[in-house]
């Protein structure tokens, strides 16, 4: 099985270095500093991934590109450890590739 941190080696790799938080005000790069509205952002692919004995290592991988180029990743729970804000956020992001 893959893990999450090998996803996010290869992703950082192939360019995907930036860190994103969701906040209240919208999508947050770690590195820049800049805040990203829903329509600002694309989805380029995501990845999910099981926890094999326990429902709270459930967590999603995002990797997202910028309308100024920016490229990175967004890791959040799903089902019931997702983060409100992160659903709520993604629900928003009109522009995906997958």
């Amino acid at each position: 099985m893959v893990t999450l941190a090998t996803v996010i080696t290869k992703l950082t790799r192939k360019g995907f270095d930036t860190q994103f938080k969701v906040t209240p005000d919208g999508l947050l790069s770690l590195s820049t500093e800049k805040t990203y509205r829903p329509e600002e952002v694309k989805i380029k692919h995501f990845y999910r991934f099981e926890g094999e004995s326990n429902p709270a290592d459930n967590a999603i991988l995002y990797a997202i590109k910028t309308n100024t180029g920016e490229m990175g990743t967004l890791v959040d729970g799903y089902g019931i450890s997702s983060d409100h804000l992160v659903d709520a956020f993604i629900k928003q992001v009109e522009r995906m590739d997958k």
